[in-house]
């Protein structure tokens, strides 16, 4: 299957999960890939959601959050039992995932971060995030993804 070699849908191949890709014309210009993503697939916002690379009281993790709102660092530290969050450096979160920014995928990086989901996504039946390049996104149930990165599952977004 041509197009879809990323380390996230391989994985997912591996271990024959249930997804759909949903590709996507990216454009440079858009400031919110997110957004761009829901805007171009036709799909809710609330449902695409955003990985993004933290430092936890100063080692690194991921908060996964809806692209409508932003990540609850507070949320995120208390979530992973630390006292201190801040968003990581843009190297360094790419350096750890293997992916570039706006592309990062919670599937498949390169160095296995910790890893939060924001509780709305057990709301819906599937959700969408980035399958590891800009342009493409997975659709998944949220019990699979959470399974597949070992997730906990906190209120992580404002």
């Amino acid at each position: 299957m041509a197009g879809r070699g990323t380390p996230a849908t391989a994985l997912l191949d591996k271990q024959r999960v249930a997804h759909t890709l949903h590709a996507y014309e990216h454009d440079p210009r858009h400031e919110s890939y997110g957004l761009e993503a829901a805007s171009a697939l036709g799909l809710a916002p609330e449902r695409v959601f955003k990985t993004l690379v933290a430092e936890v009281d100063g080692a690194l993790a991921v908060g996964v959050v809806p692209v409508t709102g932003q990540l609850d660092l507070k949320g995120l530290a208390a979530a992973l039992k630390g006292k201190k969050a801040r968003m990581a450096e843009v190297a360094a979160a790419e350096r750890a995932t293997g992916y570039v920014a706006g592309g990062i995928s919670p599937l498949g990086q390169k160095k296995r971060l910790p890893l939060v989901i924001d509780a709305s996504a057990q709301g819906f039946e599937t959700v969408f995030c980035s399958a590891g390049r800009r342009g493409l996104e997975v659709e998944i149930a949220p019990a699979d993804l959470i399974r597949l990165t070992n997730a906990v599952v906190a209120p992580i977004s404002t």
